[in-house]
């Protein structure tokens, strides 16, 4: 069963930056996209940024043109760069497959925006 571990959030500014990782416990190549995911306290998990295994992109029209999505398959890793934060931005961050989560969610990684 993969296993994926997220990291890099923390507390910012409004324009701030982050980048969040997750690593994979498994070989995430052959999983046909990965997605960032996050969940703002009293809200439901929403999906941010896909990317496919050839690297199709997508984001939420929330962050266009501030989060920057990336992978490294041989690391088994996935990345989300997050310019100009924003405090609607606060929320746990997740990695998971798309469009078909894998069952084990990450713990996530904490993600605060003050303003």
């Amino acid at each position: 069963q993969v296993q994926l571990v997220e990291s890099g959030g923390g507390l910012v500014q409004a324009g701030g930056s982050l980048r969040l990782s997750c690593a994979a416990s498994e070989r995430i190549a052959s999983v046909s996209a990965m997605g960032w995911y996050r969940q703002a306290p009293g809200k439901q998990r929403e999906l941010v940024a896909r990317i496919t295994r050839s690297g199709i992109i997508n984001y939420a029209d929330s962050v266009k043109g501030r989060f920057t999505i990336s992978r490294d398959n041989a690391k088994n890793t996935v990345y989300l760069q997050m310019n100009d934060l924003k405090p609607e931005d606060t929320a746990v961050y997740y990695c998971n497959a798309y469009p078909y989560p894998l069952d084990s969610w990450g713990q996530g990684t904490q993600v605060t925006v003050s303003s």
